[in-house]
């Protein structure tokens, strides 16, 4: 609570740590926002946090229009005007409130309007619930080695902060390279920032075991809620989407398209939704995004230092192994070409066995492989994962290829 705040203090430390530590910061606008101190530092903290910790932001304008807010005109000037007059010696401060004024307008929010105030408290629950209930986190990687950088390049490309216009941008390259991976990545980035989003995974494959009316109910459905959106054919779906989700700005993630029919089919050019919404399709074909006229990005294979590094990391544990491993990696590299998955896999194979495959090497030394593994097991010195393979203590790792050595 800030309500014990007096003249010419700062928001509390336990403010600021509550507004870190909150899922969703919900901010109700009205004609006097602007002429308190506190509220306008606490916005700037939560829009602060938003970018930081991207955690879900909602303004609600309660008595004042969205565009007083953002073009900082009529009352909302006013009272701007009058606060900023005790501030005349401090201009980075007031540059800062009118910043996050118009940042806060451009936000998906919700504008009392012509609404009853029962009707809108009802539509804020339902709106606050289904966000933070359908709000999907993709685990992206154990080691997410050379990702930041293709994030911090895609955001830039995708210009979020561009409310004016749609954007589709397709990210291409080989099978294994990291593609969906990368989608997964900038969709946890940028998912708050969306009224709306959706994740359509193996589109290729879906579409030819379920037909495209299966992924077009399915995006319907997730924007829409439900599960009951009725579609007899992909023409009836095409007409659904552009009448259902016209105005709404979503986010929207095609992954794994391999046919233009699938493009056409569900999000036309782009224009299907709402301004400020953002297309990010996943494709091995680089002319299929030509010719949809979608602007692409490359992803390439890591150099050979991300490449050892990722290597390391699921083969050892951590970044740079022992010069005794100098040949295996220099064969692993060679075998992988910068190709994220194999190098993982690679990694990770030099961590445990099969089962079966170490039951037959100790039977056959004439130990008995059953009891000494469930004693191992039961000592949690190896682990037995459901894929059956027999993983090591790494102190024990450690120990045995020590004495390899």
């Amino acid at each position: 609570m800030d309500d014990k705040l007096r003249s010419g203090e700062e928001i509390s430390p336990a403010l600021v740590k509550a507004i870190e530590e909150s899922k969703i910061s919900i901010i109700v606008l009205t004609k006097n926002y602007v002429s308190s101190q506190w509220c306008l530092d606490e916005l700037m903290k939560i829009l602060e946090s938003r970018k930081t910790r991207e955690i879900l932001v909602l303004p609600l304008f309660y008595d004042v229009n969205p565009l007083e807010v953002r073009h900082q005109t009529n009352r909302v000037r006013d009272a701007f005007t009058e606060l900023s007059k005790w501030f005349n010696d401090d201009e980075i401060k007031v540059v800062g409130w009118k910043r996050a004024q118009k940042e806060v307008a451009n936000l998906s929010g919700m504008y009392l309007g012509n609404w009853n105030e029962p009707e809108f408290s009802d539509e804020i629950i339902e709106r606050v619930n289904s966000k933070l209930v359908n709000n999907t986190y993709f685990q992206v990687a154990q080691y997410p080695i050379g990702i930041k950088s293709h994030v911090q390049d895609m955001k830039s490309l995708l210009d979020i902060e561009n409310n004016d216009s749609t954007c589709m941008i397709g990210i291409f390259g080989t099978s294994r390279i990291g593609k969906t991976t990368l989608a997964k990545a900038i969709y946890n980035s940028i998912d708050s920032h969306y009224e709306d989003s959706c994740f359509l995974e193996n589109i290729r494959e879906t579409s030819n075991k379920k037909g495209l009316i299966h992924l077009q109910i399915k995006l319907i459905s997730k924007i829409l809620g439900g599960s009951s959106q009725m579609v007899d054919n992909v023409d009836q779906g095409i007409t659904l989407i552009q009448q259902r989700l016209r105005l709404i700005q979503i986010l929207l993630v095609l992954d794994d398209v391999d046919h233009s029919d699938q493009l056409e089919k569900i999000v036309g050019k782009g224009n299907w939704f709402g301004l400020r919404s953002r297309i990010i399709i996943t494709t091995r074909d680089r002319h299929l995004l030509t010719k949809h006229q979608v602007l692409s990005y490359e992803v390439k294979e890591l150099g050979y230092f991300k490449a050892h590094k990722l290597f390391s990391w699921h083969a050892f544990n951590r970044d740079r192994p022992d010069d005794d491993y100098v040949k295996v990696i220099n064969d692993a590299m060679c075998y992988a070409r910068g190709l994220p998955l194999p190098l993982q896999v690679l990694g990770s194979s030099l961590k445990g066995e099969n089962v079966e495959y170490v039951t037959k090497i100790v039977d056959s030394c004439g130990f008995h492989s059953y009891s000494g593994i469930e004693e191992l097991k039961d000592k949690c010195l190896i682990a037995e994962f459901s894929d059956k393979s027999l993983v090591m203590h790494e102190l024990l790792q450690e120990m045995d290829r020590e004495i390899i050595r």
